[in-house]
């Protein structure tokens, strides 16, 4: 299975990132990770999980003994995944700060993930990038335009309430189903079929 880059920077919402790791590690799938200074903050603050830059513990992240999840400090850009040679099926920074999809817009690589989305960019392959912010200011709305024209994947952290969702797991499942679906891998708590359906709603409404 190609190697999949996931990056974790400090915008709220890092239970995206976690339930993604989650779900890639319980598929085996090789998965190369890296967290910023403020994402480790944040974890703490919104996870109650108390973790290290220098020596990050995915387990403990992840809640698996087991996985399949390689760690790349964020201040190593001479890391693999930085080179356009490492190949890989997709880059997902989830959440991705402001901070970061502007300074990616603007061809900013000043840490790894940054480096590493640069890379990914030149290398024309898949980057999906899950912002987490409100409201958006005009610099916000031409940076993902920005990356957008780019090819860039922009999936904003926004489940959605069409499938009923009856608790936050619902919420995040919602989120990770869409980000698994864009770089085909399929998410069992997440189905086209499932959040699909529409058939409760009236279908002369739908043509209005």
């Amino acid at each position: 299975m190609e190697n999949i880059i996931v990056g974790i920077t400090g915008a709220s919402g890092v239970v995206y990132g976690q339930r993604l790791l989650q779900a890639l590690s319980d598929k085996s799938y090789p998965v190369h990770l890296s967290v910023s200074e403020a994402a480790v903050k944040v974890i703490e603050s919104e996870l109650n999980l108390a973790l290290n830059l220098n020596e990050f513990d995915v387990g403990k992240f992840i809640d698996r003994k087991n996985h399949s999840v390689i760690y790349h400090h964020i201040s190593n850009i001479a890391a693999s995944i930085s080179s356009g040679t490492f190949k890989t099926r997709a880059m997902i920074i989830t959440p991705c700060s402001m901070n970061t999809l502007c300074s990616i817009a603007n061809g900013i690589a000043s840490n790894l993930i940054q480096r590493t989305a640069s890379a990914t960019l030149k290398e024309g392959r898949k980057l999906i990038v899950v912002p987490r912010e409100t409201p958006l200011t005009p610099i916000h709305l031409e940076g993902m335009l920005k990356l957008s024209k780019a090819q860039v994947c922009i999936l904003p952290a926004m489940p959605g309430y069409y499938y009923h969702p009856e608790t936050i797991d619902d919420q995040i499942d919602f989120i990770v189903g869409k980000i698994l679906d864009y770089i085909g891998i399929e998410y069992p708590p997440y189905t086209k079929k499932r959040y699909g359906e529409l058939g409760y709603m009236d279908p002369e409404l739908m043509i209005k």
